[in-house]
């Protein structure tokens, strides 16, 4: 199945939010929400897998992808609130909601506000002790510097491994076009300093006061989140196998498996 045929809304925004997202689909509605640095098409990998089942809105964040910056600071629990504008310019009354990293702990901080039915979030920003210390974003800078030849690194394989081994066990899966668009989405972010600065500084509390029920998935060659040591007891965890941070190329058929998995979860 190609990815146009199952999209049935492209690049649509709504004038309340100006949130960029993509709709296709069948069935339950299901917000997917994308890592720091990505944008919605880092899910493109795995909608063949959903859209039988769920009505999936892929969505850019604000200051990523399609999707303008906030006027205020990037903090996950104000990328939440925008959110929340988002569903109610759509009508989404509580949707299920999947996050990776950055869009994991967005969707907790939803959770939270009681604005969804459930989460699956992998790899999920935010659930570290307590701040974490500022570091520079050297890879970053190699990859806005890399911008002109893109399309010439990602071309082979090679070059899909130096330009995302350090997020993806298998980087010579994605397609070239789709490895420069990931390498200059990161690059070219508008919010990412913000966001990632707002990230670090601090961390997600509310694990054990979330209603509705959690699902977090830990891959197994993550090399930028590790899961914390404890987890409420009613927060379901599960190792996602033969994967990195963004598993989308890696192993799409297991994480449709794991969001289906967790959106069939209610309370």
């Amino acid at each position: 199945m190609s990815l146009a045929s199952v999209r049935s809304q492209h690049g649509a925004t709504t004038p309340a939010t100006t949130v960029a997202y993509d709709r296709c689909g069948t069935g339950p509605p299901l917000v997917l929400l994308h890592a720091l640095g990505t944008d919605r098409r880092v899910w493109d990998p795995v909608l063949e897998y959903l859209t039988g089942a769920r009505t999936v809105f892929a969505v850019d964040l604000p200051g990523f992808g399609s999707s303008p910056p906030l006027s205020e600071t990037p903090t996950p629990a104000a990328l939440a609130q925008a959110l929340a504008r988002f569903f109610s310019a759509v009508d989404l009354d509580r949707p299920h909601l999947a996050g990776n990293s950055l869009g994991g702990w967005v969707a907790l901080e939803l959770a939270l506000a009681g604005r969804s039915r459930s989460v699956s979030a992998i790899a999920p920003a935010g659930l570290w002790g307590g701040p974490l210390a500022p570091k520079p974003n050297i890879a970053r800078t190699l990859a806005a510097a890399a911008r002109p030849v893109l399309p010439l690194l990602a071309a082979s394989a090679a070059g899909r491994r130096a330009l995302l081994g350090g997020v993806m066990l298998h980087p010579e899966l994605v397609p070239a076009a789709a490895a420069a668009h990931l390498v200059a989405a990161y690059a070219t972010a508008p919010a990412f300093a913000a966001a990632n600065q707002a990230m670090r500084a601090g961390h997600f509390e509310g694990l054990d006061r979330i209603e509705v029920p959690v699902t977090l998935g830990w891959p197994d060659h993550d090399r930028l989140v590790t899961p914390p040591a404890r987890l409420p007891a009613h927060v379901r965890s599960r190792i996602l196998s033969g994967c990195g941070h963004l598993p989308m190329w890696d192993a799409p058929e297991e994480v449709a498996t794991f969001l289906l998995d967790g959106s069939a979860q209610i309370a």
